[in-house]
């Protein structure tokens, strides 16, 4: 937060009380001075006015008023600090989930193009020596999201929610033909990173296999899970972010990851995809006296807070938002 410094500066008007030259001087007992009322009452008037424009300006330029806006503004950088380390602490968070050899099937398969990829982040600095792994091991452990990788674990997620074949795809609103079909949208046009065209991919491959029950599970918290980008629903994955969370969750459910905790780290995800949308949700909170730690995930993750719409009235009840840069819509 920035610290505007204000300062008063006091002017006085002299009159101008230069008196004609050249004229006769006046028989002071022939004309006798006239008392005049009116001097007192001015000078009062003017004292009045000098002392308040004194108590004014010392009302700013007083040591201990700099010093309280000074302890104030430092306050609320630490509470800004305790509140970001809640959300995107810089370790992280471990997953619920082993990634095992999903890297390996989907380029295999070629919803990834590994060269693609490769090339891509060769621009970025190139790939680190974990996220290689998670392309080329059959036998990786937890995923751990950090700040860093967030955004390479988007696409990871995102390649794995395109090319898993679910009923959420093939028979949800992505299919809708009053959108013009599914390869229209900004999750699907938008993975350049496929060997071939995205949609020969599309709910194709059967990298994770759900029962009917866990289906069911997916299919309820993905119609609870709305994404800032937008007003659609994780039913709807018509973005990244949200093709992404559709392979998160059906990642999570294979693995008998419970409904709640399904919640508790989908928001931890989609915080660190986009970190300003929630860190200016958490200061929301703060104003109202609850906790982020105490506030319900599935709540924060609804239409009232997470989606683009319910963000912008949080947003605008928040007097100083976060200024922190969010991932971007495409790979």
């Amino acid at each position: 937060m920035k610290n505007e410094k204000q300062s008063v500066r006091q002017s006085q008007d002299c009159p101008d009380s230069t008196e004609e030259q050249n004229q006769p001087p006046k028989n002071l007992m022939t004309n006798p001075p006239k008392k005049d009322y009116f001097l007192p009452i001015s000078v009062m008037i003017s004292a009045v006015f000098i002392v308040t424009a004194l108590m004014y300006k010392t009302g700013f330029e007083n040591p201990n008023n700099a010093k309280k806006v000074a302890i104030s503004a430092n306050a609320e950088n630490i509470q800004g600090s305790a509140i970001e380390g809640e959300i995107l602490p810089s370790e992280g968070f471990v997953l619920p989930v082993r990634w095992g050899d999903l890297g390996v099937k989907m380029t295999n398969a070629g919803v990834i193009d590994k060269q693609k990829l490769e090339m891509l982040y060769a621009e970025r600095g190139g790939l680190s020596g974990e996220e290689k792994k998670l392309l080329e091991n059959t036998e990786n452990g937890k995923l751990r999201i950090t700040e860093k990788n967030s955004g390479f674990l988007l696409n990871l997620f995102w390649a794995l929610g395109l090319g898993t074949k679910n009923d959420i795809l093939s028979r949800g609103e992505m299919i809708d033909p009053r959108y013009g079909g599914a390869g229209n949208f900004a999750s699907t046009g938008g993975w350049t990173l496929a060997n071939g065209d995205a949609m020969d991919h599309y709910s194709r491959h059967p990298f994770i296999v759900l029962t009917p029950e866990k289906q069911q599970l997916v299919l309820r918290v993905s119609k609870n899970i709305y994404r800032p980008c937008c007003n659609n629903a994780t039913h709807f994955p018509d973005c990244n972010h949200g093709m992404a969370m559709l392979g998160l969750l059906e990642l999570m459910a294979s693995q008998g990851v419970g409904e709640n905790e399904m919640y508790q780290v989908a928001l931890q995800v989609n915080s660190f995809w986009f970190p300003e949308n929630y860190l200016t949700i958490a200061q929301y909170l703060a104003s109202k006296g609850i906790a982020w730690n105490d506030a319900d995930p599935k709540e924060i993750l609804g239409m009232n807070y997470s989606s683009g719409s319910g963000y912008r009235k949080i947003l605008s009840e928040v007097t100083n938002p976060v200024k922190k840069s969010d991932g971007s819509c495409g790979v």
